[in-house]
């Protein structure tokens, strides 16, 4: 038999015993200005006593009564200890849910109204990456234009190139998941984000197309081990569909953010990185060839040295249009360190162009030279964009003339620094607005995948 007393149901909180009213020096003030004067001039730990009651400081508590049955101070039955609370005085009150078109109304009045004198920050956080995420879209990158050498060299019927095409993928891609847990903080946040699956979040996709990616581009290679040509090919195809994902949803992931660099080239972000990946695929792709012995003159070979060359040409050309029209927006790829990086990508490739198409004995060398200043400028265009969209972060005016869709076409702003007139934007209207292709496009993303999204959900239900 136990020894514990028997087990009796309580009643209904009314029958209770309440606590016993507060004695008249007890209650505080009856407004709100009393009680701050009251209350805030005496909280100093010289007049007051902050010994906890129970356990030692910064120790667990025991979770139980001192005195068993005993009440607690100033609290009264059915929330009435809150009748002086200043939520809940006459002296303050809840505002009324807002009519239907109130809240875009304010939205529109906010926008057009003049820009403040003097702009009071900081609207958001810069973004806390470190060299982790920009050296992972490089890779990202690398691996991405591999795996289309890989599709072009299959149906152009070069096998030979295609299998090292597909080797060089894999080997691209095997750092990212590393550089991606390094950069989460722990591989169980990596995990996390493959418990579910969002179409409306390019981090989410992106995350799921890095696994599927990395595992075709596995089994490519391990079908090419055993002399599998039709599989191998075949699971180069799917790696090469996926890897149109992969190389461009990290410019998509900065366009999502509201950062005004970013945010403002939501067009041309997809465009110039995967520009980017195809070029440095296709650089890795013909370094490692010309390694693995394929003579100079070789089809492949200056197939690879036009794809390349061209790649970075579109890269340089979307990276000058986009900066133009970007105006108050692209002060931050001219500035500091970014402003370092971007400068030293583009002369990287106008180097590269220049070597790629020099005639003369070493003109050879200089095309390996040129395939590894692409490289190089992959590289430091990823890193100037992460920086640049920190620095941009900082920028209080660009962000309040982004939330009223001014930042690129406002000319008439100067430099605070006193450097002078700031570029501004070619167009009254950012690129694609209005029923253009880009919107178009931007549209029919948008439907695909809340229409994906609700096949999941209703089948899920």
């Amino acid at each position: 038999m136990s020894d514990q007393p028997p087990y009796v149901p309580l009643g209904p909180l009314t029958s209770m015993p309440g606590p016993p009213a507060p004695e008249p020096a007890e209650e505080p003030p009856a407004d709100a200005a009393g009680r701050e004067t009251s209350w805030v001039a005496d909280h100093t730990r010289s007049t007051r006593d902050t010994t906890p009651a129970v356990g030692s400081p910064a120790s667990p508590g025991p979770w139980r009564r001192a005195v068993e049955g005993a009440s607690v101070a100033l609290t009264r039955r059915g929330w009435a200890d809150a009748a002086w609370s200043f939520l809940y005085k006459h002296d303050t009150s809840y505002a009324a849910d807002p009519v239907p078109g109130q809240v875009a109304a304010a939205n529109r009045r906010m926008r057009n109204a003049p820009m403040p004198t003097t702009v009071h920050g900081p609207f958001m956080k810069a973004p806390v990456w470190t060299w982790e995420v920009p050296l992972y879209f490089w890779v990202g990158g690398v691996a991405t234009g591999s795996s289309f050498v890989a599709l072009a060299c299959d149906l152009a019927g070069d096998e030979r190139s295609a299998r090292i095409a597909r080797r060089v993928a894999l080997g691209a891609v095997m750092p990212a998941p590393v550089l991606l847990i390094a950069d989460l903080g722990r591989p169980g946040r990596f995990v996390n984000m493959l418990r579910i699956f969002k179409p409306r979040s390019p981090m989410n996709m992106g995350a799921w197309c890095l696994v599927v990616f990395s595992a075709s581009a596995a089994a490519s290679v391990g079908a090419d081990l055993v002399r599998l040509r039709r599989p191998a090919s075949a699971l180069g195809a799917v790696t090469a569909f996926f890897g149109g994902y992969l190389g461009s949803y990290t410019g998509v992931l900065l366009a999502s953010t509201a950062v005004p660099l970013w945010a403002r080239s939501r067009l041309f972000l997809g465009p110039i990185f995967v520009a980017t990946a195809t070029a440095t695929g296709a650089s890795a792709c013909r370094l490692t060839l010309v390694a693995a012995g394929l003579p100079e003159g070789h089809p492949t070979r200056s197939a690879l040295g036009t794809l390349e060359a061209g790649a970075m040409l579109t890269e340089l050309t979307l990276s000058t249009v986009n900066e133009r029209r970007l105006g108050r927006a692209s002060a931050p790829l001219s500035q500091g360190r970014a402003g370092r990086l971007f400068k030293f990508a583009k002369w990287a490739v106008r180097g590269g162009l220049v070597l790629g198409y020099a005639r003369s004995p070493l003109s050879a060398r200089y095309h390996h030279v040129a395939s590894v200043l692409y490289l190089a400028a992959g590289l430091a265009f990823r890193f100037a964009w992460v920086e640049a969209g920190k620095e941009s972060a900082h920028d209080e005016e660009a962000v309040a003339l982004t939330a009223r869709g001014r930042v690129t076409v406002r000319d008439d702003l100067v430099d605070h620094g006193g450097v002078g007139p700031r570029k501004t934007s070619l167009s009254r209207r950012p690129v694609g607005g209005g029923f253009g292709p880009g919107r178009v496009w931007t549209e029919a993303v948008r439907r695909f995948s809340l229409a994906v999204d609700g096949v999941l959900h209703s089948s899920r239900g």
